[in-house]
């Protein structure tokens, strides 16, 4: 059993512990903790708090049943009921099909099909290796490629609608065939004899160039630099405009734009792709339906869905819980899947497991919408179903553990408290949350989530750093 003096321990963790014994079926803050909110200059009212021991006492609940917004934190109940709902083995599968074969020239009679599957972390890399299957099976030339995207509905949105900045990646629209998420990589590579910095579009699509300029600095590297991006469209072709300074001494550096529709990035990058391998594409890419009758060819198996939500869940990615919930609902609503299906289906989940959703409303299972909602009563039930099941490791280990990887990587790093926590941070312009579960000195669990819906909740980091320090040290 590990034990941990209070001068090992951040000061404001060794007030707390002395009032940790009195607060058995609290309802409020006890008087160390207290300080500590009051430190962060927020209204109690914007606060939602639960901190349950498991297999043991609620110790603080403030309203605990009030809806609020979650932020990324939303990402738990989509990681949970997808694992719960679909299995820790599901994987996505995105197949080639034919009607016909190929000539003695390699020709391929007919079109050639992809049934995508929703594969949140399809990489350009994999799409490369199922074109080079082809390649081995003997189809070179190829009429047209139709793509069936019908797992999914109409899901498309509007990357710039969240928060006027369309070509940023946490922005990015789901899509039944995503492929490297949909972002193109910006690579600024040094010259420094001609103090200049050089760029390169990854993948080196001929529909796109970069033009603008990004001064040289001779400064000390201040850290990642930070430069300005804005896309513009023209025919078929995208200009990106790049502008800002970057210090030389900071070396080779890259940065992550959306460019183009989900449909369009894919279709951009199996053109390229297609003619490095040798073949050719004449009428071109469109959508459509695989016809009834028509073979597999070749296809691409995933990584298991409890592999998947370790990247979701740890460095909060959104596009990829979207697509996660997206099928979800298909799975167990049907094809044609849309963001209510999806959230329809992991509320029926989450109330058979009797885990109170009153006041939830899911939205698009990322997080990043203003209208989602959940309550922190609701959520703590929901960890504790978790911790009861059998599924209880997959998805503990999907969260960020305290000062060493994920969101939390540089928070939570003194020695008590490193490695003492799984957790989800969830963060707007008007919320905060986190939640998750700590294991404290004595050996007890607990369950925490908190949640801050207030124009200033950026404070409440200080309060949430304190909570966790405080039950690390029981």
């Amino acid at each position: 059993m590990r034990r941990v003096g209070c001068s090992a321990l951040r000061w404001l963790a060794c007030g707390l512990a002395a009032g940790f014994a009195g607060v058995a079926a609290a309802q409020s803050l006890p008087a160390d903790l207290s300080r500590a909110w009051q430190a962060t200059r927020l209204p109690q009212s914007s606060l939602s708090l639960v901190v349950q021991e498991i297999n043991g006492p609620r110790l603080i609940e403030i309203n605990g049943a009030v809806p609020r917004n979650p932020a990324s934190v939303m990402k738990m109940v989509t990681t949970w009921s997808s694992l719960a709902g679909l299995g820790p083995d599901y994987v996505w599968r995105t197949t080639f099909l034919t009607s016909g074969h190929p000539d003695a020239q390699g020709t391929l009679l007919g079109p050639l099909y992809l049934k995508a599957g929703g594969d949140p972390l399809l990489r350009i890399e994999d799409l490369w290796a199922l074109l080079r299957d082809l390649r081995l099976r003997g189809i070179k030339n190829l009429s047209e490629v139709v793509v069936d995207r019908s797992i999914f509905g109409q899901v498309a949105t509007d990357p710039g609608e969240f928060d006027g900045a369309p070509d940023r990646p946490y922005n990015a629209s789901p899509d039944a065939l995503m492929v490297g998420l949909g972002a193109v990589r910006l690579v600024f590579q040094p010259d420094e004899r001609a103090h200049k910095w050089i760029p390169i579009v990854d993948p080196p699509m001929p529909e796109v160039r970069i033009s603008g300029d990004i001064k040289w600095s001779g400064a000390v590297c201040p850290g990642s630099p930070s430069i300005a991006t804005d896309v513009s469209r023209g025919g078929k072709e995208v200009v990106v405009h790049v502008s800002g300074t970057a210090a030389g001494s900071c070396g080779e550096f890259s940065v992550y734009r959306l460019v183009m529709s989900q449909p369009d990035y894919f279709s951009a990058v199996f053109r390229m792709l297609w003619q490095e391998l040798g073949g050719t594409l004449g009428k071109g890419i469109r959508a459509g339906r695989v016809p009834p009758g028509a073979t597999p060819i070749v296809w691409h198996d995933s990584p298991i869905l409890a592999d998947t939500i370790r990247t979701i869940n740890k460095h909060s990615n959104n596009v990829m819980a979207r697509t996660l919930l997206l099928t979800l609902g298909a799975q167990k609503i049907g094809p044609g899947a849309t963001m209510e299906t999806g959230g329809r289906a992991a509320l029926a989940l989450l109330n058979s497991q009797q885990v109170d959703t009153r006041g939830w409303v899911i939205d698009n299972g990322a997080g990043l919408a203003r209208d989602a909602r959940l309550t922190a009563t609701g959520l703590a039930q929901m960890l504790g179903v978790v911790w009861r099941s059998p599924l209880m490791s997959e998805f503990i280990s999907s969260l960020a553990i305290s000062g060493t990887d994920g969101t939390v990587k540089r928070r939570l790093r003194d020695g008590e408290v490193k490695g003492m926590a799984h957790l989800k941070t969830g963060t707007l312009r008007d919320s905060r949350a986190l939640a998750g579960y700590v294991l404290g000195a004595s050996g007890k669990r607990y369950i925490v989530v908190s949640l801050v819906n207030d124009e200033h909740s950026g404070s409440v980091r200080s309060f949430d750093d304190a909570l966790i320090a405080w039950l690390a040290a029981h």
